[in-house]
């Protein structure tokens, strides 16, 4: 199966988005990033920027496990539920598609998640 997936972070970002490769590429040998963006916030209250990445691997774990890998991940880099409250992302993984079924349409519609995408389709 084809992943492909989105980071974020909005907080202490070169160190959480650099964490997010390291443990993503421990789990997923071959995975592929696109280039890194800073993007603004939606729909929440605090304005930090973000940094954004999409990344696209090849793996037989099932969706549901995948998500399961990637909360894991997100609680080792500090992600708790008061911080989010608060507008606060450590990290954030989102499974975005895998083959052709597409969990996060809305996400799809992202001018930054279409520029990862197109640059992963290209390589």
């Amino acid at each position: 199966m084809v992943y492909t997936i989105c980071i974020g972070s909005n907080e202490q970002r070169q160190r959480n988005m650099a964490y997010a490769r390291r443990r993503l590429s421990e789990l997923f040998p071959g995975i592929r990033f696109s280039t890194e963006e800073e993007t603004l916030p939606l729909q929440m209250q605090r304005q930090e920027l973000f940094s954004n990445q999409v990344a696209r691997f090849q793996s037989d774990t099932t969706p549901d496990a995948v998500k399961q890998q990637f909360k894991r991940i997100e609680q080792e880099a500090g992600r708790c539920p008061e911080e989010k409250a608060a507008g606060i992302v450590r990290l954030d993984i989102d499974l975005i598609a895998c083959d052709t079924t597409v969990y996060k349409p809305e996400d799809l519609q992202r001018e930054y998640i279409r520029r990862g995408i197109r640059q992963l389709d290209k390589t």
